[in-house]
Formats: C-alpha cells, structure tokens, sequence
C-alpha cells in the first residue's frame, strides 16, 4: 500500500509563538486549516504529548464530511509539533505523521511542514494544494497584528 509525502515551505510576518499557538488551539485550527470549499469542527483537542485530537472537514458544495483524529508525539514550544492522523474511513487506510517546523527570521516565522504517510487513495496534489491553501487561511489569521 504506497503513500505520498508532501513537503511545504513558507515564511509568515508572524512571530513562531503566534504560528505555535494556530496549531494547538481548537477554535483556531478550525478556522485555518481547511482548505478551500470546505468547513471544520474540532470535537476534541487535547495539545499535550500524548494528548489526542478529532475533528472533521466537511465539504460546503455535498454537505459529506470526513472525520479523523490523533495524537500529539512532540511539543516544543514555538519550535516544533509532531503529530498523527488517521481517517476514520476505512477506503483511507494508514496513519499520517505530520511534523511542522518553526524558526524565527527577521521577517517573522520560517514554517516547514512535512506529511507523510498520505493514503494512496489521496492524490498527493490534491493534499499539496490543500495544504497550500490552508497556509494561505493561517497567514490571515496570524499576520495581522491587532491591538486591543
């Protein structure tokens, strides 16, 4: 059963602290990360090593939802969060593992985010492109610096 990696760069006019925390908060992950045409609810989220998190990505145009979940294996803070998925759909076999990679540069924050472990069933393009939107939603939501 082949699986796909995909490999992201970018670099945000935010401080890693602020990118850190887009990660590991619920209503702020659910804003972010899915991509284009489709909305997200976090059931659960729990940003501890060990700790575990559900949610699912619904698709606005068929109203059909995926659901997936999974665990938190490294935390350090503002550097570095690794962690699995695992579709609850067994047509998506297998068990992701996503490592993001923060660094501060004088602009702001390098990001660097590995997955691997795509299902086969999942051209991994589609999983770049979405990825490349999700990051586009994340700027939005860390660039802007709002006083209260």
């Amino acid at each position: 059963m082949p699986t796909g990696t995909v490999r992201l760069h970018r670099v945000l006019r935010a401080k890693p602290e602020k990118i850190y925390r887009a990660f590991l908060d619920a209503e702020a992950l659910a804003r972010w990360l899915p991509p284009n045409g489709f909305t997200s609810t976090v059931a659960h989220l729990d940003a501890t090593v060990g700790g575990t998190f559900r949610m699912a990505f619904r698709n606005f145009s068929t109203g059909n939802s995926h659901s997936f979940g999974g665990n938190y294996l490294e935390l350090v803070p503002n550097e570095r969060i690794r962690y699995t998925d695992k579709f609850d759909d067994t047509k998506l076999p297998g068990e992701m593992v996503t490592t993001v990679s923060l660094r501060a540069v004088a602009c702001g924050a390098e990001v660097n985010i590995v997955q691997e472990g795509i299902p086969e069933a999942i051209p991994v393009e589609f999983c770049y492109l979405g990825w490349q939107e999700s990051l586009e939603h994340l700027a939005r939501l860390v660039e802007p610096e709002i006083p209260d």
